[in-house]
Formats: structure tokens, sequence, C-alpha cells
């Protein structure tokens, strides 16, 4: 018989991804993409292989709502985005987007992130 796949044992991953902007948020809900800080490549990339899925909530600082949230679709690769060339951003990857919606931080007061020493998730 088939052993399962590595993927399928690892529990679903969740990134709050932060934004400067809401232009950015626009840009990624109208192309399916995002583009990160070099410095995310790595644990994004990771969690991908690893896990058998990532989810990535939205929210652009200071507005106190998250965006929405999307599916990661790819692994972040070496492609770059005109988009975002200016903002020092890495590379791309796709992304499947599930809720494209402000919801005020209020509404997750109940979550608490235990690696962060359980501070509430926003």
């Amino acid at each position: 018989s088939k052993s399962p796949s590595p993927r399928q044992n690892i529990p679903v991953r969740y990134f709050i991804m932060k934004s400067s902007n809401l232009q950015n948020i626009d840009i990624s809900q109208q192309k399916g993409i995002w583009s990160t800080l070099p410095s995310n490549k790595g644990k994004l990339n990771r969690a991908f292989g690893e896990s058998s899925r990532v989810y990535l909530i939205f929210s652009v600082q200071g507005s106190g709502c998250f965006q929405g949230f999307a599916r990661m679709g790819s692994a972040i690769g070496c492609e770059k985005s005109q988009d975002w060339a200016s903002c020092g951003f890495g590379d791309v990857f796709k992304v499947e987007w599930i809720r494209k919606e402000s919801i005020p931080f209020q509404f997750a007061n109940h979550l608490l992130n235990p690696w962060n020493d359980s501070k509430k998730v926003q």
C-alpha cells in the first residue's frame, strides 16, 4: 500500500500578512498573487512544502481590520512583479482568495496566539 504524503500529516498553517496599504490587497485580489519581504520567503516556502494547507490572513497596517484571507497556491519562486517592484518586496507567488471582506479585529478578540505570549491575533 502507498504511504501517505508527508504533507497530509502536518496541520494547516496560518500567517498574518500585514500590508502597508490597501492598494497591495487590491492588486492581490485582482491578480491572484502576493509578494512579501524576502525575509519571509523561507518560512512561507517551508510551511507550503510541509503543511497540508497554508492560509494567509491579510490586514492593512493601522486599519483595525482584516481585509480577508486566501490560501497559498504556490511556493514563492523567482518571478518579480512590476506592481511591487518599487516596494522592495521579493518574488511573487499564487494565492487563492477565499474571502474578500473587511472584518474588524474585535470579531477575533477570542483568538490568542500561543507563539506570541498569547496576545490577541490582529
